[in-house]
């Protein structure tokens, strides 16, 4: 794992529309209620399984509610020989809770947190 970042961060990534793989680490059914807009869904648990579908990401961020568990995906991600050193691997700090920009849901937009 590279390091945290902020929830501003990832949102200029978002809005500048960076190379840039955002993996949520919830169960599917939360998020399905509420995710950051371009973000794919690996939850923690199968994620030591699907991990080699980021190998050929050039830069991932985890999110998780509150921004823990999406410290202990980032080192997973890191650790896994198929993803490339180079790759950049960040955990996004606060998770969700301190998220303050639009949710994207099931065809919306949302304000509300999906947890």
């Amino acid at each position: 794992m590279d390091a945290e970042i902020s929830t501003d961060d990832v949102h200029e990534l978002i809005e500048s529309d960076a190379d840039v793989r955002i993996v949520d680490i919830r169960p599917k059914s939360q998020f399905d209620g509420g995710h950051i807009p371009g973000s794919e869904n690996i939850p923690f648990h199968t994620l030591p399984q699907r991990v080699s579908e980021l190998d050929d990401a050039d830069r991932v961020v985890t999110i998780c509610p509150l921004g823990k568990s999406s410290v202990q995906a980032a080192r997973l991600i890191s650790s896994y020989e198929g993803v490339p050193e180079d790759t950049r691997v960040e955990s996004m700090a606060g998770g969700l809770e301190k998220w303050e920009h639009e949710l994207e849901s099931a065809g919306s937009v949302e304000s509300d947190a999906p947890f």
